[in-house]
């Protein structure tokens, strides 16, 4: 269970992939149908935990076949494993059905690229109902974690917004050239839930582009200082927007199936 608690802001990733909702689609293997979204930028050997996830599913059947759903235990994890690691609780609605298919395509256009404008970020959440302030309640899922190289050597070389001792430490992991799958924190404690990750932002620490323009001067600066100076306010706005999240367009009634495999269709 360790192994996967420690990949909670990747599976809290997959919750924000806003291809249809959360329907379990990430969990879909190849086909000869449809090439799954396992393999998209933002995913490809970056998502862990498949494995875990196979273990609860296969327990689950055994106990009572049919009736638990993929995304509903992606669901259910997701806000054990950010309690487990210090963070809030919220109430999770069950009774979410699965895809029946994934889509590479949709994946990569979809999930918001770590190279993001604060504009686009801003612009993408809106487009699925959620305000600028919950999307920045929503990037603090970034407090636990760690990012590849090749999605933050850019701000490292070349952006001036980047904290001078912090941009010199990563170089030494993350090379101009080489060191692609290299890995580094998404913040200073990323084994726990909390506000640190908006403290780095106001210290220029932000690892990825997209955390950074979250305090660049920008519309989203006010709401950063209010998580970085009270942990609990974060945890609150973070529940809540998980909670609109997980109603997202969810699968219901003879919509999508219940899988009995995580990694196939029925």
């Amino acid at each position: 269970m360790i192994a996967l608690l420690m990949q909670v802001s990747n599976f809290l990733s997959i919750l924000l992939s806003f291809r249809i909702g959360c329907d379990a689609s990430v969990l879909l293997d190849d086909t000869a149908n449809f090439t799954g979204e396992k393999t998209a930028g933002a995913n490809s050997n970056s998502l862990r935990g498949f494995n875990v996830i196979d273990t609860i599913k296969t327990q689950l059947e055994r106990m009572c076949p049919g009736v638990v759903s993929c995304s509903d235990i992606l669901s259910a994890v997701t806000r054990d494993s950010v309690v487990a690691l210090g963070g809030p609780s919220w109430k999770v609605v069950f009774g979410r059905r699965d895809s029946t298919t994934a889509s590479l395509s949709a994946a990569n256009s979809n999930i918001p690229s770590p190279a993001s404008s604060l504009g686009a970020l801003i612009s993408s959440f809106s487009s699925k109902g959620f305000t600028a302030n919950e999307m920045v309640a929503l990037s603090g899922a970034h407090t636990i974690g760690q990012a590849k190289c090749s999605v933050f050597r850019n701000r490292l070389y070349n952006e001036n917004n980047i904290n001078s001792s912090f941009a010199t430490s990563l170089r030494a992991k993350c090379p101009s050239n080489g060191g692609n799958n290299n890995l580094s924190p998404l913040d200073a404690s990323p084994t726990s839930f909390d506000n640190r990750y908006f403290n780095d932002l106001i210290s220029q620490r932000g690892l990825l582009h997209s955390d950074q323009e979250l305090f660049n001067g920008g519309s989203t600066n006010a709401q950063v200082r209010i998580y970085a100076s009270n942990q609990a306010t974060f945890s609150r706005d973070f529940a809540n927007a998980m909670v609109k999240m997980g109603n997202l367009s969810p699968l219901t009634g003879s919509n999508g199936q219940v899988r009995t495999n995580c990694r196939r269709t029925n």
